[in-house]
């Protein structure tokens, strides 16, 4: 049943926050003095429209892009949205067509360098290219695949592993899903068993109310594994999973991170509604290293930091990708 009582959202908003929500200090949000603030300002007259900007005022010291609401207000109950997250440089730097130029500039890169045109693989969300030398990966998103339909698109890669000397895993612009898709497919890339990250709930108000740690590992997955030099592509416009996966690929030994670190939204969203109907979602997991260091808000750090420019559009080449041939022909690799 919808309850519109002004007072019963906030308060419902505000203790979901208080009680799952990890990252205040990181961010430096004193959460009862926020609610000292603003609880007062919630009476029984205020209008939809009000108490909407009043929640978005409320988090939006809240740098976090898992932060949403979502709410229809207003007598043609216009649907309106807000995360409190600064817009990725990525974003800052391209629009969407510009980005998809981009792409298209990566291509060209790669094919004047000897590969093969990327294309898409059985995966939908796989495009997959390679040269004489070396393979080219895109990854364009971590969820909405099968299993099976997964398994069958890195099997039909791997037949080429034997023949190649270094590999290019792309996943800039990623906007994440899941760790176990992830991790099917480093594990493709790994050479041993080795730890990926870590991970814990957050469940209460304390500051130690936490889940008990959990951890994930890489392992080696089918019937061939490429271990020979990597070079991983990614921007601060890579989020979620997207980042998992770069938090697990920096513990190979042999692969080089490019770019610019990731977003720094590790966690998958806590989806909540407000008595009143609303939809909103935030951060409820803190994810850590292999060694235990926490990369929320900071993002996973790369080896050579090289950012794409609206310049390179222009150019016609993608120094990350040129880069990262650089780093594969040299005399270790």
């Amino acid at each position: 049943m919808i309850d519109r009582d002004p007072v019963r959202n906030f308060e419902a908003f505000w203790k979901t926050f208080y009680d799952r929500y990890p990252f205040f200090e990181l961010h430096g949000v004193d959460w009862r003095e926020r609610y000292e603030i603003f609880r007062p300002r919630v009476t029984a007259d205020i209008t939809d429209e009000q108490l909407f900007m009043l929640l978005c005022e409320l988090v939006s010291p809240l740098d976090d892009g898992h932060i949403e609401i979502e709410a229809r207000v207003g007598p043609r109950k216009k649907k309106k949205f807000f995360t409190p997250e600064k817009k990725p440089r990525f974003y800052e730097e391209f629009s969407d067509d510009e980005i998809e130029d981009l792409f298209k500039i990566t291509s060209r890169t790669l094919v004047a360098n000897g590969f093969d045109r990327p294309r898409k693989t059985q995966a939908w969300m796989l495009k997959y290219g390679r040269s004489s030398k070396y393979g080219y990966i895109r990854i364009l998103e971590l969820e909405d695949i099968r299993r099976r339909t997964l398994t069958k698109a890195l099997d039909d890669i791997a037949r080429d592993f034997d023949d190649l000397k270094g590999f290019i895993v792309d996943i800039r612009d990623c906007p994440g899903g899941d760790d176990s898709t992830a991790l099917m497919i480093i594990n493709r890339f790994c050479d041993r068993k080795r730890t990926a990250f870590h991970r814990q709930t957050k469940t209460g108000p304390r500051p130690e109310d936490y889940s008990p740690i959990k951890t994930w590992y890489l392992e080696p997955q089918g019937d061939s594994q490429f271990t020979g030099p990597i070079a991983l592509l990614t921007c601060d416009a890579v989020f979620s999973g997207g980042e998992s996966f770069a938090l697990a690929m920096r513990e190979l030994p042999y692969v080089t991170i490019i770019g610019a670190r990731t977003n720094g939204i590790f966690s998958y969203t806590l989806d909540k509604r407000l008595p009143n109907g609303w939809k909103y979602c935030l951060s409820y997991q803190r994810y850590m290293s292999a060694d235990m260091i926490c990369y929320e808000g900071e993002g996973v750090p790369v080896d050579i930091e090289l950012l794409n420019k609206r310049s390179d559009l222009s150019t016609g080449e993608d120094p990350l990708i040129s880069r990262a041939l650089q780093i594969l022909e040299m005399p270790y690799a």
